[in-house]
């Protein structure tokens, strides 16, 4: 039988005393995101975190804070910086979320988070447990979570099967997640919550016994653990197709277009692309420029959450002028220094490897 908050295999008061005696001992506290707790720091760490891994975010954290240490600092950058810094990263939509509610809190809230969930959640890119991170964490105010790694622990602690992103199941979690938080001790036990699904109760190789929680857990004493969360549908991922135009002038820079604001690399710099070679040099033309070598560099698979791109590098040797198409616009760079520009990851590692072309590794 599927646990509901009345019937949780140990009562909310024992299960919070488990799990903050836990952190106490194991917990993770020396995070560059959990010194100097601000609301600012907190979202801008939460919004990294989002199906990114700690050791992957902390790096990027750390310049971020340099370059932009307040959200007016954030609020008043070119988007190109913030994209720039966030190179790599990936799911830049998060990058363009970050530098839009950053604006809105400067010129709707005075510069200050607003300490309500309802009104953090009106943010661009703020979800209700991003809400509830920031709000328990900096303001300690009690507020419940559900990320990814709360939902394991919960799905596992309590047997709740189902995909979790079915509105039912959701709605489940969040009952059990708002009976099992806490009224003190909010800043602990939020991050606790994260660190047990973060560092031991994982998605392939649960350490359940050195889990506080595994005298109790539904799933550890059904042996089957792995069968929580249940995965999310099967669908067959398509796969889309590109030519992107490495376009080199007589001087050896590379042309480089600025995507629309919105979709697949929103606002990010990158290759003219075309459907095939001969729509690549179609395009050419239409940029006003003049081939007069080309070489097909090794293709590539760049897999995005929900398709995967098949990528043909061309490189053209050209002589020109270029011009806009499609109101793109447009930047001659430098390979070996390509300046502060938001770049896609792809095209980031075909700038690194122009210097040796032939060697060029598939991605």
């Amino acid at each position: 039988m599927t646990s509901t908050p009345d019937t949780l295999p140990l009562p909310p008061a024992a299960f919070r005393k488990a799990v903050l005696a836990w952190y106490d001992r194991h917990g993770r506290k020396d995070l560059p995101w959990q010194q100097h707790i601000t609301p600012y720091r907190v979202w801008v760490s939460e919004i990294m975190l989002q199906q990114t891994q700690v050791s992957t975010v902390i790096p990027y954290f750390e310049r971020f804070m340099a370059r932009f240490p307040d959200v007016q600092a954030l609020a008043s950058a070119p988007t190109d910086d913030v994209l720039h810094l966030w190179t790599g990263l990936g799911y830049y939509a998060r990058a363009r979320n970050l530098h839009k509610a950053a604006r809105a809190v400067v010129s709707e809230h005075g510069g200050e988070f607003p300490r309500d969930i309802e009104a953090l959640t009106t943010l661009p890119g703020i979800g209700r447990s991003t809400a509830g991170a920031i709000a328990s964490i900096s303001m300690d105010l009690r507020a419940p979570i559900l990320d990814g790694n709360v939902k394991r622990v919960l799905t596992r602690f309590a047997a709740v099967s189902g995909w979790p992103g079915e509105r039912a199941v959701e709605q489940r979690l969040w009952d059990i997640a708002e009976a099992l938080t806490p009224s003190q001790r909010l800043r602990d036990y939020t991050q606790v919550m994260m660190d047990l699904g973060a560092t031991l109760c994982t998605r392939r190789n649960p350490d359940c016994l050195a889990c506080p929680l595994h005298r109790h857990c539904l799933a550890h004493a059904q042996g089957n653990p792995h069968d929580y969360p249940t995965s999310k549908p099967k669908k067959t991922t398509p796969v889309r197709r590109t030519t992107m135009l490495l376009a080199r002038d007589p001087d050896g820079r590379v042309l480089l277009v600025q995507r629309p604001p919105s979709g697949i690399w929103g606002g990010l710099w990158c290759f003219p692309e075309a459907e095939s070679e001969d729509s690549a040099t179609l395009l050419l033309g239409q940029l006003g420029l003049q081939a007069h070598h080309t070489e097909a560099l090794p293709g590539f698979r760049h897999t995005f959450s929900h398709f995967h791109l098949d990528v043909t590098p061309l490189l053209v040797d050209t002589r020109g002028t270029a011009c806009m198409v499609a109101e793109q616009p447009l930047a001659w760079v430098d390979p070996d220094a390509p300046g502060n520009l938001g770049l896609a990851a792809p095209v980031k590692r075909l700038l690194e490897s122009l210097g040796e072309p032939r060697q060029l590794s598939v991605l």
